[in-house]
């Protein structure tokens, strides 16, 4: 019972963490709503599941590999790195201003965008539908660079016409 709550833990952790970013950025008042919220999605999905990833590629390939439907792959040690590059700059930019803050979207969603393509280039041309490939990974590496690009639209629309949002 306590491992398979485990996994699901690790398996469901970007969504969970989007999730938590969600509670809390709706639950504060300090700011303005589209600067709390892209804060809190860069430290959470994207930061944390950033140096989970990375710490998975590089010190657990044959674990992140079986994971994505892989073979074990040197290519995994580099894939691993960006992912913290990602995750370590994407946590900094919690506590930077807003041009920071776009600069690490633009960084994570080049990545997490390109990695999308990936996935979808492995399901079609491999058939590979492995959880790690087809399940989470892949809708969240959608669906929080496309957030977190939306988020730094709006915020900057509001510093620009000195509204709150």
């Amino acid at each position: 019972m306590i491992a398979q709550l485990v996994g699901f833990l690790i398996r469901n952790l970007p969504v969970l963490l989007l999730m938590l970013a969600l509670i809390i950025a709706f639950s504060r008042r300090d700011g303005s709503m589209a600067e709390r919220l892209l804060a809190w999605v860069l430290l959470l999905p994207i930061g944390v599941t950033g140096l989970w990833a990375g710490t998975s590629h590089v010190f657990f390939p044959a674990v992140a590999a079986a994971h994505i439907g892989w073979e074990v792959s040197p290519f995994q040690f580099e894939v691993g790195m960006a992912d913290l590059a990602i995750g370590v700059t994407a946590c900094i930019a919690f506590w930077r201003d807003l041009n920071f803050k776009a600069a690490a979207v633009s960084a994570a969603s080049i990545f997490l965008l390109g990695d999308a393509v990936g996935h979808v280039r492995q399901m079609l041309l491999a058939g590979n539908f492995a959880p790690g490939n087809a399940g989470v990974p892949f809708y969240m590496d959608i669906i929080c660079p496309l957030l977190a690009i939306g988020l730094v639209v709006v915020a900057r629309r509001s510093k620009h016409y000195g509204t709150t949002t």
